[in-house]
C-alpha cells in the first residue's frame, strides 16, 4: 500500500483567473486616465500616481504573501487578499477625491497580488511532473492575454458608463473570484503554522548581497517593466497630442502586448540556437534602438500613430526576448534559493516599473519624459546585464 499523499485537484480554469485579477486591474483603468483626471480637476502626473502605487502594492505584496501562504496556508491568504481586492474597488469606484483613489489603488493592488504571486505556486503544488509545465505555460500565457484586452475592456466601460464603472467591475470579479476560491479551491500547501521570518531575511540579505543577482534582476526590470512608464503615459500621448480617440488606445497597447507575446514565443525558439546571455544582450539592445528613435521623433516634433505603434511593437518584441532569459539568468545564480530569488526578482521589476512610472509623470510632456525614462532604462538594463556577466566571468576563472 502506498503511502504517498493524493494530489489536491484545483480548477485550471479557476488559477488563471485568480493569476490574471491583479494584473487586469492595473492596465483596464489606463484608457480612463484622462477622464477621472478631468473628473478631479487633476493633472495627468496625479492620474499617473493611480498606476505607480499600484506596481509598488503588487512589489510589496510578492515578498509578502509567499513565506506567508507556507505558514497559514493558500487558502486563506488567497481569500484575505481577494477580499482586500473587493473591497478597496468599490472604495476606489466611490473615491470623492483624486488622493482618495490613490489609496484605494495601493490596497487594490495589495489585494489583488495574492493570486499574482499565488497563483502558480497553487499551480506548482497540485500539478504532477508530467502537467507541471502545460499547467505553468497557460498560466504565463494568461498573464500576457490579460494585460493585452484590458485596455481595450477599460476603454468600452469607460465608453458605455463612466470610468468608475471600471472599479465597480473589477470589484464584481474579485469577489466572484473570492467565491470560486472559497467553493472550489482545496488547500494545496502544507502550512506550517509559523512564519519562519529569519530564514527569510537570511535568504533575501544573501540575495541582496551578490552583485552578479541584482545585475541580472535590476537589469531585467529596467529591460521589462521599464514599459509601464509608456503604459502609463499612452493614454495622454495618443488622446491628447495625436489625437486618437479612446478606444483606439485599448487598441494601440493590445498591439504592444501582442508584440511582448511574439518576442517571448521568438526567444524559445532561439534559445535552441544562440547562447542565453546573447539573447538577453541582443533583446534589450533592440528595444534600447527603437526608444532612443521615439526619443529623437519626439524632439523633431515627428511623431504619429503608425510610427509610434510600429516603433514600440519592435520595442516590445525585444523586451519579449530579454525577459526570459533575463529572468534564468537570474535564478541560476542562487539555484538553492529560486523561490526567494523569484520573488526578489518580481520585488524588483516591479519597483523598477514603479520608479519609471513615476519618472514619465514628471514634466509637462507626457511623450518626451516617457521615452528619456525608457532609453535610460533600457541603459541601466544593458550595464546591469554586463556588469552581472563579467562578475560571471571572473567568478569561474
Amino acid at each position: 500500500m502506498s503511502n504517498k499523499l493524493p494530489v489536491p485537484h484545483a480548477p485550471l480554469w479557476l488559477l488563471a483567473i485568480i493569476t490574471i485579477v491583479g494584473t487586469l486591474a492595473m492596465h483596464m483603468f489606463i484608457p480612463a486616465l484622462p477622464d477621472a483626471a478631468q473628473h478631479f480637476g487633476a493633472s495627468s502626473a496625479q492620474m499617473q500616481q493611480t498606476i505607480t502605487v499600484y506596481i509598488v502594492g503588487l512589489a510589496v505584496g510578492q515578498l509578502i504573501y509567499g513565506p506567508m501562504s507556507d505558514a497559514l496556508g493558500r487558502r486563506p491568504m488567497l481569500l484575505a487578499g481577494l477580499s482586500l481586492y473587493t473591497v478597496a474597488s468599490l472604495c476606489a469606484a466611490l473615491a470623492p477625491s483624486a488622493p482618495m483613489l490613490v489609496g484605494a489603488r495601493l490596497l487594490q493592488a495589495l489585494g489583488g497580488c495574492a493570486g499574482l504571486a499565488l497563483g502558480r505556486a497553487v499551480a506548482r503544488d497540485t500539478a504532477t511532473p508530467e502537467t507541471a509545465v502545460g499547467s505553468l505555460a497557460l498560466l504565463n500565457l494568461m498573464m500576457m492575454i490579460g494585460p493585452g484586452v484590458a485596455p481595450s475592456m477599460g476603454a468600452g466601460l469607460d465608453a458605455l458608463f463612466g470610468w468608475r464603472s471600471i472599479f465597480a467591475t473589477l470589484a464584481i470579479m474579485g469577489l466572484l473570484t473570492a467565491i470560486g476560491v472559497w467553493r472550489l479551491l482545496p488547500e494545496t500547501g502544507r502550512p506550517t503554522g509559523q512564519l519562519h521570518w529569519r530564514k527569510v531575511r537570511d535568504d533575501y540579505r544573501t540575495l541582496l548581497s551578490s552583485p552578479q543577482f541584482l545585475g541580472f534582476a535590476i537589469g531585467g526590470g529596467s529591460a521589462t517593466t521599464s514599459i509601464y512608464a509608456f503604459i502609463a503615459a499612452a493614454p495622454f500621448i495618443f488622446m491628447n497630442e495625436l489625437h486618437a480617440s479612446k478606444s483606439e488606445v485599448g487598441i494601440y497597447l493590445g498591439l504592444l502586448m501582442a508584440g511582448m507575446a511574439v518576442g517571448n514565443a521568438l526567444a524559445r525558439k532561439l534559445i535552441q540556437r544562440f547562447p542565453v546571455e546573447r539573447l538577453m544582450l541582443s533583446g534589450n539592445l533592440l528595444s534600447l534602438v527603437c526608444v532612443a528613435l521615439l526619443l529623437v521623433l519626439t524632439l523633431m516634433h515627428q511623431l504619429s500613430v503608425p510610427v509610434l505603434v510600429g516603433i514600440m511593437m519592435i520595442y516590445t518584441l525585444g523586451s519579449g526576448v530579454t525577459s526570459p532569459t533575463a529572468l534564468t539568468k537570474a535564478l541560476g545564480v542562487h539555484t538553492d534559493l529560486t523561490g526567494s530569488a523569484a520573488g526578489v526578482y518580481g520585488f524588483s521589476q516591479m519597483t523598477v516599473g514603479g520608479l519609471c512610472t513615476l519618472g514619465a509623470s514628471l514634466g509637462g510632456d507626457p511623450a518626451l519624459s516617457a521615452f528619456t525614462v525608457l532609453t535610460v532604462a533600457c541603459i541601466v538594463g544593458q550595464l546591469g546585464f554586463r556588469s552581472a556577466l563579467r562578475i560571471k566571468k571572473a567568478d569561474s576563472l
